[in-house]
């Protein structure tokens, strides 16, 4: 009789001192576990030696990523439920630890190695970026990752972003079903203007200007000429194309550069959407100093970054695994206070932060029924396993944002003058809408 299922459930509860709060199916068909929960299949006894050779939560990525292992059920249930076993155990080397330590741990390791077959550890997959010796954030490490992330193919950003070909935290209405997902996308881009306060003539600078979405809507709505800057070259190109259609080549500019070599300022105003996640802690108060360089006295900065929750020791930080290894190559996170001190000693003069980690929650799980409603065409464009990541990435981060792992802020701060006139409303948060 099959029993694959029973015994990997067991031993991974042994090892783990708690009951699996998913159900497990195993290769062999036989089923385990709390019945009418999501359903963890095991496809092979390969996903269970990506575990032991890897053990957390990079071995679990390299194993769906395979496609050894997939869920049945709801998945964002399922990740919220295993989530719980990964945040509770804390890092990998605790519960190694306690394998070499514990007895009866130890046991279910050998039980595991057992069940798992020949000990050979299977190739990572292919989408996993390779490590290249050197330091973090130079301008060559940093087209690396901004390559590896963005030059996947703009028609396949197209299946998940949708029409606005906006990657970044969208802004919802209440009720959030009234609107649509470009809808909610063209209020973000329209609430950062209205808190740059942009006006007819001024200069605007992205940095990170993606796919063009926001330096369109601002010369358009605002009449503001802008240049953006992108590392990636497909972006740039796809970029280019949507502002020759839109007939706005005389008031905006899209450039393949790094913001540290922008040298055409002042600017009235600088966006940054999504891209200071990139720029690294060694790097931060650098960004921040440029920044204030490039802007005129009394300019605005609109800085909109994912934040996480700040650890009793931040020396002991790490980058999350799998996110490092198959989307974000190099990017760090900060706590939204350690954002505001760094952009306060640059000298601005930080005025307003929004925090709208639900919005990002709202946009993931948009973002995730797009491409699963395209999914075959997604992995034609790409590859199955690259279609994976961008599943499990989106679907695990909509559960951090519901859950207060991580957060999004937007931070509004004005290279206020020596005169002390930041140039904003005493009541900014209107932010100068016409009902307002």
């Amino acid at each position: 009789m099959p029993d694959a299922a029973l015994r990997l459930t067991r031993l991974l509860e042994q090892l783990l001192g708690k009951p699996l709060p998913v159900r497990v199916r195993a290769w062999d068909g036989s089923e385990a576990g709390p019945p009418g929960a999501p359903t963890l299949v095991v496809r092979n006894r390969r996903a269970l030696r990506r575990l032991l050779f890897k053990p957390g939560e990079l071995g679990l990525a390299r194993a769906w990523v395979a496609g050894d292992l997939t869920v049945e059920g709801d998945l964002y249930t399922a990740l919220d439920l295993m989530s719980g076993l990964i945040w509770e155990r804390g890092e990998d080397a605790p519960g190694l630890g306690r394998a070499l330590r514990d007895p009866e741990a130890r046991a279910a390791v050998r039980g595991l190695v057992r069940l798992a077959g020949p000990p050979l550890p299977p190739a990572p997959p292919p989408e996993e970026v390779r490590r290249r010796p050197g330091h973090l954030h130079t301008r060559r490490s940093d087209k690396r990752a901004i390559s590896h992330h963005y030059d996947v193919g703009n028609d396949f950003y197209e299946i998940v972003l949708g029409p606005s070909m906006v990657y970044s935290c969208a802004y919802w209405p209440a009720p959030e079903p009234a609107a649509t997902l470009e809808e909610a996308q063209r209020d973000k881009l329209e609430l950062i203007c209205r808190k740059l306060g942009l006006k007819p003539g001024q200069r605007l600078l992205d940095v990170g200007c993606g796919w063009g979405s926001m330096a369109i809507h601002a010369a358009r709505e605002h009449g503001v000429s802008v240049v953006g800057v992108t590392l990636s070259q497909e972006q740039a190109a796809y970029a280019r194309k949507r502002v020759a259609d839109e007939g706005l080549t005389d008031r905006v500019e899209i450039r393949v550069q790094d913001y540290r070599d922008v040298a055409d300022g002042p600017y009235d105003a600088i966006s940054s959407i999504g891209m200071a996640e990139h720029v690294g802690a060694a790097r931060y108060l650098e960004y921040a100093n440029d920044l204030y360089a490039l802007l005129k006295p009394g300019g605005r900065l609109l800085n909109h970054q994912i934040g996480r929750r700040p650890q009793r020791d931040e020396s002991a930080y790490q980058v999350d695994d799998f996110i490092d290894a198959y989307v974000f190559p190099d990017g760090e996170l900060a706590p939204v206070g350690t954002t505001v001190t760094q952009l306060e000693r640059a000298g601005f003069e930080v005025r307003d932060v929004e925090s709208i980690r639900e919005h990002y929650a709202l946009t993931l799980r948009r973002w995730v029924a797009n491409l699963e409603a395209d999914w075959d065409r997604a992995v034609r464009l790409t590859s199955p396993g690259r279609a994976r990541v961008w599943q499990l990435y989106m679907a695990a981060s909509a559960v951090a944002f519901e859950r207060n792992r991580i957060g999004v802020n937007q931070v509004l701060a004005v290279k206020t003058p020596e005169s002390g006139g930041s140039g904003l409303p005493l009541r900014a948060r209107t932010w100068g809408a016409p009902d307002a």
